[in-house]
């Protein structure tokens, strides 16, 4: 049966070019991965600015915003984008996402420009800024859950991890497009700052209005080699299974039609594995978003062999975290399929991350290549599995045998795991904002703690994932682990 979510109207493109309706399967899934890709690269690039232009607002404004108001101003942004995530991702599993995620760039375009006009208008208050954030917040959560839902429906679990790992570096390169742009024009006022990173978004929206193809079925071409039934589940999905203590055989003719419908929100999070895979992002966005809105500011008041840095130099410099990022994403990525298990591979990185960030704070500041390479392992780390859980786990759990690959399920669960994983990374960056005037050894043992605790939430399912192995005679010494 087809899912009516792929059976959506024809992008303009395909009349403008009637060609394209002749073009391969592997053509239009290296152009939806291309489209996607660039459409959230737009969307992270103009959420970095803020963190960007934070000293500069404190030390150009009068009254100066604290660290505390400016903790305030992200908590704004990100707290309205953690409570429209769930929401958004049930509407994308009901419309068409291609509109929806238009819509959601457009939206966020504007609003990020509005906040950078400010400066020319001479507006000072903080409650304008709280009210655009809080808009561009509503606005942004539209695009996970789309984006996720749309490359769930394209490809399948083969290398799904690798895949989704370099797709995901979509984030990090969006960060370093953010930052190099902001701290770029920096120097002409820093309303540029927002102008045009929201200049850009409102621009890609129309590509992706274009061009995007929701489903293969919308098209007439559907997944060859797919392996996504029930006869081939991976070893996540039967590590899942084995949470929930039901065979592989688990539907019965009562549930034929369920992939025809989308699934509800409550349904969502009883499925196998999504709660702790969604606590789990909770604690380990946490500590991304600290990174991504903090450490232009860390740097900037963290001397560096004995110099303080420019604003713009401490701006490209936080760069290296995020291209540490997208090694990070894609290792991460490629480990768990070649291990076959996501939950190991995201418990390793979280393990890791840990002495890389007190390696960081301890060592970072001795020199500028400590600080770079420390920077970069620490990126490496901390983004790998936040990067793995947001994709190849999100949709390997939008798509187990328990709901019949159901594609509808896509979008709810992805906007279940990233909307809690929202969560903390509102507050994170707002402790930090609080924590940070009582030093910042404060603020990283609270980073260390969250990863930590992100670790150990996925402790059950590595479980399973080690006794699935060892039922199939690999891993035999993780057996007394397993049992």
């Amino acid at each position: 049966m087809k899912d009516p979510q792929t059976l959506t109207p024809i992008p303009p493109s395909f009349t403008f070019f009637p060609s394209l309706h002749h073009k391969t399967l592997t053509f239009h899934q290296t152009l939806t991965l291309t489209t996607t890709f660039i459409s959230y690269v737009a969307f992270h690039a103009s959420r970095k600015p803020p963190s960007i232009v934070k000293s500069t607002l404190q030390s150009q404004w009068q009254p100066p915003f604290t660290a505390a108001r400016l903790g305030e101003l992200d908590l704004s942004f990100l707290s309205a984008y953690a409570a429209a995530m769930f929401f958004s991702g049930h509407v994308a599993d009901r419309i068409d996402p291609r509109i929806f995620l238009t819509i959601g760039m457009m939206g966020s375009g504007l609003f990020t420009v509005l906040f950078g006009l400010a400066f020319w208008l001479n507006i000072h208050k903080l409650g304008f800024f709280v009210t655009i954030q809080i808009c561009c917040g509503v606005f942004q959560s539209v695009g996970w859950p789309c984006v996720v839902s749309v490359m769930g429906n394209w490809f399948g679990k083969s290398k799904r991890g690798l895949i989704m790992g370099i797709w995901n570096s979509h984030t990090s390169v969006g960060n370093i497009v953010g930052s190099v742009i902001a701290s770029a024009v920096l120097g002409f006022g820093w309303g540029w700052a927002f102008v045009v990173p929201g200049g850009l978004i409102i621009i890609m929206s129309g590509f992706v209005y274009l061009f995007l193809v929701v489903g293969p079925e919308s098209i007439g071409l559907e997944l060859t080699g797919c392996d996504d039934d029930e006869s081939n589940i991976n070893t996540e999905g039967a590590a899942l299974v084995e949470m929930q203590k039901v065979g592989t055989e688990d539907g019965d003719d009562g549930n034929e039609g369920e992939g025809s419908t989308a699934i509800g929100f409550l349904e969502a999070w009883k499925l196998p594995g999504v709660a702790p895979f969604a606590f789990c992002l909770f604690f380990s966005k946490l500590v991304a978003y600290t990174f991504l809105y903090w450490l232009p500011f860390y740097i900037r008041h963290t001397a560096v062999a004995g110099v303080n840095l420019s604003h713009k130099t401490a701006g490209i410099l936080s760069t290296i975290f995020d291209i540490g990022g997208v090694i990070g994403g894609i290792l991460a990525g490629y480990i768990s399929d070649l291990i076959d298990a996501r939950a190991v591979t995201s418990v390793t990185f979280l393990t890791l991350s840990i002495p890389a960030l007190v390696l960081y704070r301890l060592y970072g500041s001795i020199s500028m290549f400590s600080n770079i390479l420390l920077m970069f392992l620490s990126g490496l780390l901390v983004n790998g599995p936040y990067a793995l859980i947001t994709t190849a786990v999100a949709a390997d759990l939008g798509t187990q045998s328990s709901i019949k690959g159901n594609s509808r399920a896509l979008a709810t669960v992805s906007a279940i795991i990233d909307g809690t994983g929202s969560v903390g990374a509102a507050l994170g960056p707002l402790l930090a904002g609080y924590i940070s005037t009582r030093g910042w050894n404060i603020v990283f043992l609270m980073l260390i703690l969250s990863l930590a605790i992100a670790g150990l939430l996925l402790v059950r399912v590595v479980r399973s994932e080690v006794r699935v192995k060892v039922n199939e005679g690999k891993w035999l010494w993780f057996s007394g682990f397993a049992n």
